[in-house]
């Protein structure tokens, strides 16, 4: 195990807990924190858990746009 592995070990801990992710950024020394969000992405329990938080959307049929006469005219006009 190298000093590496454990520092980035860490860090996914860190996102565990709830640290924000620009916390860690600057704890693990990125330039960007678009590095440090590889983590949250390859953290399949923390997406487990977001998603978990999540309402079951209830999908309603889509209805058909219906333009009124005011667009219509314009569309007319053009």
């Amino acid at each position: 195990m190298s000093p590496h592995v454990l520092r980035h070990t860490a860090a996914m801990e860190l996102l565990q807990a709830g640290v924000d992710c620009s916390v860690i950024a600057l704890w693990l020394g990125h330039e960007s924190i678009e590095t440090t969000q590889t983590y949250l992405h390859s953290h399949l329990e923390l997406k487990e858990a977001a998603l978990a938080k999540l309402k079951p959307s209830e999908r309603q049929k889509a209805k058909r746009f219906q333009p009124d006469d005011r667009l219509l005219g314009f569309l007319n006009a053009l």
